[in-house]
């Protein structure tokens, strides 16, 4: 079991780590936990709006290597091979953790071949299917369970909803995709994941990807470190995602937040904690309170053009109007929507040929900043209107 402490993630098979400032996290600041108690401070709250917890992202850690296929990680003598030994002297230097528990920490990793059997690259081109998606994270059991919970957790979801900014059916949604609402947290050595990945990713072709993994380990070191979980046991996905709303431990030190005020952040077991990281998470990605994830809007041909694949909206509603974008029925031209950046969101089902278009909004895009799939977000929005028509309320769109 952790001490006090404090967990979370926003990323995950389309992972994406949040952030990408220089700046080191203070390490005075409050942190967040996946399965115990932390001692923390409550965010701050002026005349009842939220201050948003972002804190900066530290610089990669350079020293180390991964090899797809790698299993050697530690000298005859057993010691850390000469790369890890680099990686370990970097992260106690970068991160003010002393070299001999971050040392140790990496004795006590061990290769998970399941871990990279799941993210290895699968053999040929499977078809995307936007219609085999939605029905799969839009079902009945997310939908039943989640209306379930959102009326358990009513008075802290609209509390959490009006101090954000950020619709209650978002939240839920997001714990259902997720989670199943924290009935499916990982049951994977988070150390043993990161270790794995970070050293011997599956795709040496995708560099990028180990760093990011590297990184994350590097978090996880220093949260353990600060005391804020114990590395050795902590559980979470394949991809070393933790607690109920499934955050990396770089996510866990820069967005989770106390959301009941008692000076400890639990997203394992405390679904308030678990409701409010996820609100602050979403504002310091983008959310803008008010505006709907989908514009109400038509688009054209020419519009459909526009997708870049991105994860931040770029277009004008003049530019798209320009190309042939109309409003639905009677949207006001002075409609907030309009005065944001957009994108135009392309979900493609090849097995049936079909390609259904969407205009994002920012909230679109903030969404992506948990997951980068267009599928995924797009999802996440679609459940949480099949919520919020279930509750009565609380419609993003």
């Amino acid at each position: 079991m952790f001490r006090p402490t404090r967990i979370l993630q926003a990323a995950l098979i389309a992972l994406t780590t949040a952030g990408c400032a220089a700046t080191p996290p203070k390490t005075a600041s409050p942190r967040a936990e996946a399965a115990g108690p932390a001692s923390s401070t409550a965010p701050e709250r002026n005349a009842g709006v939220v201050a948003i917890k972002s804190l900066a992202e530290p610089a990669s850690i350079r020293a180390g290597e991964s090899h797809s296929g790698r299993t050697l990680f530690f000298t005859a003598a057993g010691q850390l091979t000469e790369d890890i030994a680099a990686y370990a002297r970097d992260v106690s230097r970068t991160r003010q953790v002393p070299l001999d528990v971050v040392t140790d920490l990496l004795l006590q990793a061990q290769y998970n071949p399941t871990a990279v059997k799941l993210m290895r690259p699968t053999s040929g081109r499977i078809k995307r299917s936007w219609a085999t998606y939605r029905q799969r994270n839009v079902d009945p059991v997310r939908i039943r369970r989640g209306v379930a919970f959102w009326q358990e957790h009513r008075a802290d979801l609209d509390r959490i909803s009006q101090a954000y900014g950020v619709p209650p059916s978002v939240i839920v949604a997001i714990l259902g995709v997720e989670t199943v609402y924290g009935q499916i947290m990982g049951d994977f050595k988070v150390l043993d994941a990161l270790f794995t990945l970070g050293f011997a990713y599956p795709d040496d072709s995708r560099p990028e990807r180990s760093q990011l993994f590297r990184d994350q380990l590097a978090d996880l070191i220093q949260l353990h470190h600060e005391g804020e979980l114990d590395a050795r046991i902590v559980q979470g996905s394949f991809a070393g995602a933790m607690g109920m709303p499934q955050f990396m431990p770089g996510s866990l030190i820069r967005y989770a937040v106390d959301g009941n005020g008692d000076g400890r952040i639990d997203l394992r077991n405390n679904p308030v904690d678990a409701m409010a990281s996820i609100a602050n998470f979403l504002r310091a990605h983008g959310w803008e309170p008010g505006l709907p994830v989908f514009a109400p809007a038509r688009l054209s041909a020419a519009n459909q053009g526009m997708v870049d694949g991105g994860i931040f909206p770029k277009r004008t509603w003049a530019e798209l109007r320009k190309a042939g974008a109309a409003a639905h029925g009677q949207a006001s031209h002075a409609a907030p929507w309009q005065q944001a950046r957009l994108g135009v969101v392309n979900l493609v089902d090849e097995p049936r040929n079909t390609t259904e278009y969407r205009l994002g909004t920012p909230n679109f895009f903030a969404i992506t900043h948990y997951n980068r799939s267009y599928f995924y977000a797009s999802s996440v929005a679609d459940l949480a209107s099949e919520l919020a028509a279930q509750m009565g309320y609380g419609n993003p769109n």
